[in-house]
């Protein structure tokens, strides 16, 4: 295998589009797909061609922006009415990443004093430029924290996809391995599968092949033995939510690797943004939990594998619990616990 050293990005904006990497087709075929309409965005989110809570907040705020712009209509007071239709449908695409609802807000937020029609479209473009060119400095800040955090560790654990395709670019939880890629650092990444849609072995190992990073995959229930047997040193996460008090919700299995990290004493890390966190919500208990078709286990690629009329329980995220995390990786810096008196002290920080 001929590895290179090619961060792959997941949208850029063109004009009057936004153009994404289509992750339903990775590993097989790299395909870019042109979002223009409103359905477009909605499916795009719903369907995981594109996913990570950044990304997937990045995407809506350019559908709420592009799609506004078309309004055919000089009346504000129509406008607003029209906008907050399409903010609500694309609110609907996802219920447990918490990125998605701050950058539609975001974008609600900078038209609240326009006077014309026209300020409103231009405002709301601009934002979601800004949103995206923030979040690749954000992950950058990760990834420099996070290089530093493991700065005398090589052999790591992670789990589902918080790469540069998760993002605009570098990711939260590869982000180290990106940079640590770029400047000659070698590490070795043990890829969890992912279930139930492999986001692991079809997105992280492919990205950080890109990167020119050794990885191995192994199934999620290979992590104990492979911790173990492989001397890994520490298990790093993205997140889809983070409440006020440090639990965590991320793809699942996650959980199952803090548990497994608190036996064997190496740390476990969460990587994301100050958007990731919920202070609105005192614990993980309130955490909305996402619960998938069934088919996303009794199928694989459109043939049956399980039973017909077999029963299902496919929740797509777990919540791990904040007295299992060593600590939280932000671009504003490291929290440690206690998470309930740190979190807003660095989040709130400007």
């Amino acid at each position: 295998m001929t590895q290179t050293s090619a961060i792959p990005v997941s949208l850029y904006f063109e004009d009057d589009h936004l153009v994404i990497l289509n992750q339903q087709k990775l590993p097989e075929i790299i395909e870019y797909l042109r979002l223009s309409s409103i359905d477009d965005f909605h499916d795009a989110i719903v369907t995981l061609k594109v996913r990570g809570a950044p990304a997937i907040g990045i995407t809506a705020a350019y559908g709420l922006a592009l799609c506004s712009n078309q309004y055919d209509t000089g009346c504000l007071a129509e406008f607003r009415e029209k906008f907050q239709e399409d903010k609500q449908y694309l609110y609907s695409s996802r219920p447990t990443a918490v990125n998605l609802g701050w950058a539609l807000t975001s974008l609600e937020q900078v038209i609240v004093n326009v006077r014309t029609v026209n300020e409103a479209k231009t405002t709301l473009l601009h934002t979601a430029i800004q949103l995206h060119t923030e979040d690749e400095a954000t992950c950058r800040q990760i990834g420099e924290f996070g290089l530093e955090l493991l700065s005398d560790m090589t052999t790591i654990m992670t789990i589902c996809n918080a790469g540069s395709i998760a993002t605009s670019k570098y990711g939260t939880a590869l982000a180290p391995f990106h940079l640590g890629s770029e400047r000659g650092r070698t590490f070795h990444v043990y890829a969890c599968e992912t279930r139930p849609i492999l986001q692991g072995s079809r997105l992280t190992t492919w990205e950080l092949q890109q990167s020119g990073v050794e990885v191995t995959l192994i199934t999620d229930s290979m992590a104990a033995h492979t911790i173990k047997e492989k001397n890994v040193e520490a298990v790093i996460v993205g997140a889809d939510r983070i409440a006020a008090n440090g639990d965590t919700a991320n793809k699942i299995g996650t959980s199952m690797l803090a548990i497994l990290c608190k036996h064997y004493s190496i740390p476990f890390y969460v990587a994301a943004p100050s958007s990731t966190f919920d202070l609105s919500l005192s614990s993980g208990s309130g955490i909305p939990i996402e619960v998938r078709a069934p088919e996303e286990l009794t199928e694989i690629y459109g043939n049956r594998i399980a039973p017909q009329d077999t029963l299902v329980y496919n929740p797509a995220f777990d919540v791990t619990s904040k007295e299992l995390i060593t600590g939280i990786i932000t671009e504003k810096g490291i929290i440690y616990p206690s998470f309930q008196d740190n979190i807003e002290k660095v989040i709130r920080k400007s």
